[in-house]
């Protein structure tokens, strides 16, 4: 997604071949034709069509269509939606409006991305209010920092503080809200950068620098990691 752009609504097709990556911003699926098979965070999905889900910033997914998936795809860096359920209240209605917007999108004067998002996220459900009064971590935001920090050394604290919040505090924050550490984090976003740049033809050397990897061996070694199959 490019970071300039707050949403992305596309069709996509899904193949044989299989794919993992992360994002820095949410992501939301809607399976339209033939079943998706996805891996969030080591934990197995199948979404067959009719079913939607959502994928939180930094949310680390394999998938894969074996016998060929269509689903219609929803990059939003609306921090609204980091606070909703990962499955839509009301699948069947989702379902109806996802393909309605699909449709749309097809035709010579389609609505607007921003009108039919807005659309799709009434069909979903609210976002729950942060709990407690606590204040509420626009991950997008804190993404997108990130990314152009990602030249020198990011800790925990120096989010935290870009956060407004206490270390600990955000390290709760995070494992709560995005089911990761902080350092876990950063290294999907690194990581997502690092692919990014060499798809975009960038050497080795140069990738590994504006990624913020330590030499272009440790970017080599992170790529051949996220590679591997898991267990």
């Amino acid at each position: 997604m490019n970071p300039a752009a707050s949403i992305v609504l596309n069709v996509r097709h899904y193949g044989a071949a299989p794919g993992s990556h992360a994002h820095a911003h949410a992501q939301v699926l809607w399976s339209l034709c033939g079943a998706l098979e996805l891996e969030i965070d080591g934990r197995g999905l199948l979404l067959p069509a009719g079913q939607a889900v959502l994928l939180l910033p930094g949310q680390r997914h394999d998938f894969q269509g074996r016998d060929g998936n269509r689903c219609l795809v929803l990059d939003t860096a609306d921090p609204q939606w980091a606070r909703r359920p990962a499955r839509p209240d009301h699948p069947e209605a989702a379902h109806h409006l996802a393909a309605y917007c699909a449709h749309a999108l097809d035709g010579p004067d389609a609505p607007p991305a921003e009108l039919l998002a807005m659309l799709l996220a009434r069909a979903w459900s609210c976002a729950a209010p942060a709990p407690g009064g606590r204040r509420a971590i626009d991950w997008n935001a804190l993404a997108r920092w990130a990314l152009s920090n990602l030249h020198r050394p990011l800790t925990a604290a120096d989010l935290a503080a870009r956060a407004l919040l206490g270390e600990s505090q955000f390290r709760a924050r995070c494992r709560e809200e995005l089911g990761c550490s902080p350092m876990q984090w950063v290294r999907s976003l690194r990581l997502e950068r690092l692919r990014a740049l060499r798809s975009a033809g960038l050497g080795v050397a140069e990738a590994a620098r504006r990624a913020g990897y330590a030499s272009p061996s440790a970017s080599t070694a992170a790529l051949r990691r996220s590679s591997q199959p898991r267990d």
